[in-house]
This record gives structure tokens, sequence and C-alpha cells, in this order.
């Protein structure tokens, strides 16, 4: 999918998230989200801060001065404790006002500057385009952690293909030691018939399922729910995602 093609779909993305923020109270909002130690809050507040992140990464593409997407890991964790405790509606705004504003920078950033080299947060080089993916993952991985009725069966298709397929080819470039329990398996996405080989030897451990199960496996937001495993068992624990872009 063209970049052009995948930000309108972020775009509706993004109002969908608002959506489900608005049926929220601010009772709700301080909730435990479906992330270890963080509230509704907390998430709504990251998915606002990562849009912020990202305007820096398209901001450098576009002037060739380096902006890091984060000061610092300490400077990215006292921003969402300090944005968590807000009500709804300041949520909401923020989340609906930074999405815009990484919108508009993406649809006005000149055509010479898409190529232009922009490092992550974790260190990995990507090409300035790839953040509208990027932030694509976290919209709708993010909407889900929310635990307000949103989940992987509600993912947009044009997203499940994408990312599934995007999972899929870069797990395959992860080094053995980042592949925790699933190294030696080979995965199979049974509706397009796409693959991993993560150190698969023939007659070794494999997981299949539609693009849908397994990129709700893969990224932690499901247990495995449609995923098929061989020898039989529970689906093993998948590694940290998303993961470093694999070709780019």
């Amino acid at each position: 999918m063209d970049w052009r093609d995948a930000l309108d779909e972020l775009d509706r993305g993004v109002l969908a998230v608002v959506g489900t923020l608005e049926r929220l109270s601010d009772e709700e909002m301080r909730a435990p989200s479906a992330l270890p130690g963080w509230s509704r809050g907390h998430v709504a507040t990251h998915v606002a801060r990562n849009a912020e992140s990202l305007w820096n990464l398209l901001e450098w593409a576009r002037t060739g001065v380096e902006i890091p997407q984060y000061p610092s890991i300490d400077t990215r964790n006292a921003d969402l404790d300090a944005g968590a405790g807000r009500g709804r509606a300041e949520l909401v705004e923020d989340v609906m006002a930074t999405a815009a504003r990484f919108s508009e920078q993406a649809r006005t950033l000149p055509e010479d500057a898409w190529n232009a080299p922009v490092r992550s947060m974790m260190g990995w080089w990507h090409p300035a385009w790839y953040s509208v993916y990027r932030r694509w993952n976290e919209v709708e991985a993010h909407h889900v952690d929310l635990a307000a009725g949103y989940g992987p069966a509600d993912w947009p298709e044009p997203y499940v293909r994408w990312s599934a397929a995007a999972t899929l080819t870069d797990m395959a470039a992860l080094p053995e030691e980042l592949l925790g329990g699933l190294a030696g398996y080979r995965i199979t996405a049974t509706d397009s018939g796409e693959s991993a080989d993560l150190g698969w030897a023939p007659g070794g451990p494999e997981a299949s399922g539609s693009g849908r199960a397994l990129l709700g496996w893969l990224s932690g937001r499901s247990d495995g729910a449609g995923v098929s495993v061989r020898p039989e068992g529970p689906p093993p624990v998948p590694p940290p995602w998303p993961h470093a872009p694999a070709g780019l």
C-alpha cells in the first residue's frame, strides 16, 4: 500500500479511537487499560505524544536538521504520567489535535524529503515515509489496549493486510536471540499464503492462522485465538512488537 493511501486509513483509525474515547467517562479513563501499569488515560496520552514524536521525524526529514523522536525515555515516561490523569474531554482534544498536526505534516512534506533517513527511538533507521506506517501500528494496536470494546476483530482489513505481511517479513529478518519462544518456527497466514521461517527446518514446529489471527497474536493483542500450533499446544509468547522494518 502506498503511504498516501495508508495515511487516509490512518486518519480513519484516529477517528475510531476518538469515538471510543468519547464513550468513556472521566472515571473510566482512569481505569486500567490492557497494558500493565497503564490506565486508559496513559494509553490516550501515549497516542497523542506518539503523534508528536513522529511529527519530529518528519520535520527532521523536511529540514535536514536532526530531531530525535523523543528527547529521552525518561522524558517520554514522565509526559505519559503527567497527562494520564486528565479528563476525557482534554484527552480527546489532545489526541485529535496532535493527530491532525501529524497528518498535515505528512500531507505537505516535500516529495524529495520522503526518502530522507530518520532514526527511531529504539535506534533503527528508516526512510521518513515509514513514519506513516509506524503511526498506523500505534493507532490500531493502542485502540485495542484501551480495553473498551475494540479488538483485533475490529481492525480494518487494509490494516490487517499490510501489518500482518510486514510483521512476518520483519520477524523473518530478526536474529535468533530476539525471537524468544518462536525460534525455530514457521508461521503461515492461511488466507494470504505468506509465511516466515524463523530458523525453521523440515519437521520443525509451525503456527498458522488467518492474517488477522496471527497479527493479533504476534502483536501481543490476543492470546493466540484462531492460531493453530504444531506440535499441538498453546501458542508461544511472541517477542516484543513491532520490529525494525526489514529491507528498507
